[in-house]
């Protein structure tokens, strides 16, 4: 397994951790209707929860990014240092969400995005 592809591993299960910062000791917590729940709560769990959804929504691009490039067979050595840095951006991402320090979580979020563009660029 390539460092590229323990990074995707990495991120497919990387949301859940927020999803699970969000639910924090279940206080009050319907199973029943989990979505209902986490859309009253404020602060800290308020933030896991749309990082949750944000990290969710960028693994599309970056499971694509690293496969493409990849299968086309672009230097192992940049896809694995690129997939790094976005793992690594996305990770201060979740603690910038979570400290509610949103300008700096917009820089690391651009330093994820950045790293997926230039992953594409290796192909």
């Amino acid at each position: 397994m390539t460092i590229a592809y323990a990074c995707l591993l990495f991120m497919g299960l990387f949301p859940y951790v927020a999803a699970g910062i969000a639910k924090k000791g279940f206080e009050n917590y319907d199973n029943s209707m989990p979505r209902q729940w986490l859309a009253k709560q404020t602060g800290f769990r308020a933030r896991a929860n749309a990082a949750q959804a944000n990290l969710f929504e960028s693994l599309p691009l970056f499971f694509a990014a690293v496969i493409i490039a990849s299968i086309n067979n672009a230097p192992q050595t940049r896809i694995d240092l690129l997939a790094l840095g976005f793992v690594a951006a996305r990770i201060a991402f979740l603690i910038c969400y979570l400290a509610d320090w949103p300008t700096t979580r917009t820089i690391v979020w651009s330093i994820g995005l950045i790293c997926v563009i230039a992953i594409f660029c290796q192909i």
